[in-house]
């Protein structure tokens, strides 16, 4: 697979991945049990959707998956909590802690102008961070929120990197890289579990809302970034999936007429700026080689 083609894969999962935000508030479950009950339906999906993941089993990936699964949990939590446009642009300024990680997780060392990057995109999440913001009817706790979003960015960055490392570590298959993504979802669900019972009755509407979720939020989308992340390095791949921030918050207005606060627009113009500026010198700089 050439370079564009692998990044023409990510943008299609940042696509799928972008319709969890508006959904998340749609369900009337709660947070527990749409964490639990995604990740569950999205193992079964990967393993289905990408047959390399039924081969891939290592203690590698079962680490990877870890980091995942903390992430999946977060990021359905925030969501509940914070507006989706913070929750979403918290957890992709993941780009900051894997510039910070990089060099010693994966002996990537960032350039000069990775350097500047991470100054521009780190203004961008102090002023999501402390964006706060009046509580709403699809944002509980904006606060809470927004912290929880920030952790998941950093577990974010370790699931990038480590799907990476396990890219690396197998020579280009992907099916280590699927491998992981299916034992974070199941280790999510196992976690969930206890706190998402019992379920009570489940309208139709919830069930489908989960169906999507799973099958093609996150059985898709990682099926098609799984096959792309042994082309490009990680934070390549976690800059072109900052397509999920653009997208997330206009399906939310759509669906709720959720509305960011000043400062959180403000915070993931920088971030979206940055990236796009810094995509731009990137692809300049590949055609010169």
């Amino acid at each position: 697979m050439t370079q564009t083609g692998a990044r023409l894969r990510v943008f299609a999962a940042a696509a799928c991945f972008s319709t969890g935000g508006a959904l998340f508030k749609l369900a009337t479950l709660t947070g527990w049990q749409v964490a639990g009950l995604r990740g569950g339906l999205a193992a079964f999906a990967v393993l289905a959707l990408v047959p390399e993941a039924r081969r891939g089993w290592t203690w590698r990936a079962g680490l990877v998956g870890v980091a995942y699964a903390v992430t999946t949990i977060l990021f359905v939590q925030a969501n509940k909590l914070t507006t989706a446009a913070s929750a979403v642009f918290l957890q992709d300024s993941s780009p900051v802690f894997i510039l910070l990680l990089a060099p010693w997780l994966l002996k990537e060392r960032p350039r000069r102008e990775d350097l500047v990057f991470l100054g521009v995109a780190a203004v961008g999440m102090a002023c999501l961070l402390g964006a706060g913001g009046a509580p709403q009817r699809t944002a509980t706790n904006p606060t809470l929120g927004n912290a929880l979003a920030a952790v998941s960015a950093l577990t974010f960055a370790l699931t990038m990197m480590g799907y990476r490392w396990l890219a690396v570590g197998s020579g280009g298959s992907s099916g280590a890289v699927a491998a992981a993504a299916v034992s974070g979802n199941v280790l999510a669900f196992l976690f969930c579990l206890p706190f998402a019972l019992p379920l009570g009755t489940v309208s139709l509407t919830d069930w489908a809302i989960v169906a999507w979720l799973g099958v093609v939020q996150l059985g898709a989308g990682y099926a098609v970034l799984a096959r792309a992340v042994p082309y490009l390095p990680a934070l390549e791949v976690s800059l072109l999936l900052l397509l999920e921030p653009v997208l997330n918050p206009i399906w939310t207005w759509i669906v709720h007429r959720e509305q960011p606060g000043r400062w959180t627009v403000v915070g993931g113009v920088i971030i979206l700026a940055a990236t796009a500026v810094k995509s731009l010198y990137d692809a300049r700089r590949e055609v010169t080689q």
